[in-house]
């Protein structure tokens, strides 16, 4: 043997080469169509709050996940799952919203430090 490859390893190598090339390709169709799927469900939540919100309550959103991001996601869920079922009369306002907030997040302790 010269140490070259015959036609029969050349060509195993080349199918292997092209199984992973098809999956690759398969494996970004897959990211792709997810990351569709993720700005369509995106869009559709924004909608919905810019529905069931008034302007007023939809800052007071904004302010709360840009401070608290969960929470902010917490608020927006229970807003969602309010207006599915139906229990949404009119636009949530911003004292409701601050009722929400006040359900959602719990009395914050205070504590007092005496010194000596």
């Amino acid at each position: 043997m010269s140490g070259e490859p015959d036609e029969e390893e050349l060509e195993k190598l080349r199918e292997e080469k092209m199984e992973q090339l098809r999956e690759q390709q398969q494996g970004g169709q897959d990211d792709e169509a997810r990351e569709a799927a993720q700005q369509q469900a995106e869009a559709k939540k924004k909608a919905l709050l810019r529905q069931n919100l008034t302007d007023g309550a939809r800052k007071r959103l904004n302010t709360v996940k840009m401070s608290k991001p969960q929470v902010g996601e917490q608020i927006e869920q229970q807003v969602i799952s309010l207006a599915r079922s139906g229990r949404v009369q009119g636009k949530i306002d911003e004292d409701q919203m601050k009722e929400l907030l006040k359900e959602i997040t719990p009395d914050s302790q205070s504590f007092d430090i005496k010194r000596r």
